[in-house]
């Protein structure tokens, strides 16, 4: 493993992001990662590898070092090419797993750094919100092809500072499903809506399929909810509010306070 790698392919789009937070530019990455638009600033020189990277499309690019998801197709191939990083998505907390890539690549004094800038914006804020949304409940809830995602504390779409930094409360049903099994998420037919919907709701089709999320957000269902009616619905980016590393928290967290401020 070579202690300061300078040639990172990162195959995983959700990681990449934990590299741009301290100053490491990889030179190839997938292509959700290029579509992200907190990223857009920061990927000049920097290589699509496509949705579903060859060995042969990242060997093109001389890496270094390789980042993957554990489970990886083809990860035997991966590590004849450079040495591999394999990771368990949502394994660690983004903050660990930052700490983890600045010893990866020598920047750990920027990682302990964007970690403590962190943790000052929470503490401002956290009051804050708390005083504002009170008793309320909070949901995130994305329209798919077969009915509802239920998004907790660890999958993106603004949960690890909903739930994890300002400490609100989801919904009995929705802690129960997504949070308290540990896994993040859930998913409901639209009928279990009003079980899992809180008295304010961050929302955005999902990223993951070609499905009209009109279905849900036109459904009398949809337009019956306390919230909706009370204009207490938000709407997070698709291309960038599902991943959850520092530079797509940082541009989330402006967004999500100032929804969560405005709720009267």
């Amino acid at each position: 493993m070579p202690k300061k790698p300078k040639r990172i392919v990162d195959t995983t789009s959700f990681y990449t992001g934990y590299f741009l937070a301290i100053g490491v530019k990889p030179v190839g990455i997938s292509e959700g990662a290029m579509d992200n638009p907190y990223f857009k600033e920061m990927l000049d020189g920097v290589r699509s590898i496509g949705k579903e990277p060859s060995p042969e499309s990242i060997l093109e690019l001389n890496p270094d070092l390789i980042v993957t998801f554990t489970g990886t197709k083809d990860i035997d191939k991966l590590e004849q090419i450079a040495p591999v990083v394999a990771i368990d998505y949502g394994k660690k907390n983004y903050k660990d797993q930052l700490l983890e890539f600045g010893k990866l690549t020598g920047k750990e004094d920027k990682a302990k750094e964007w970690v403590d800038r962190w943790e000052q914006k929470i503490s401002g804020l956290k009051p804050q919100i708390q005083a504002a949304v009170g008793n309320k409940t909070v949901s995130i809830l994305n329209p798919y092809a077969k009915g509802l995602y239920v998004f907790g504390h660890n999958y993106g779409r603004g949960g690890e500072i909903i739930y994890g930094e300002f400490g609100l409360k989801a919904p009995p049903e929705a802690q129960k499903a997504a949070i308290d099994s540990g896994t993040g998420w859930a998913s409901i037919s639209l009928e279990k809506l009003p079980e899992f919907t809180g008295d304010i709701v961050f929302t955005c089709p999902w990223s993951g399929d070609t499905s009209d999320p009109g279905k849900v957000y036109e459904n009398p269902v949809w337009k019956g909810l306390p919230a909706v009616k009370k204009g207490h619905v938000f709407q997070l980016n698709p291309k960038g509010d599902t991943f959850n590393d520092p530079v797509s928290l940082e541009a989330g967290l402006k967004f999500i306070s100032e929804s969560l401020l405005s709720v009267k």
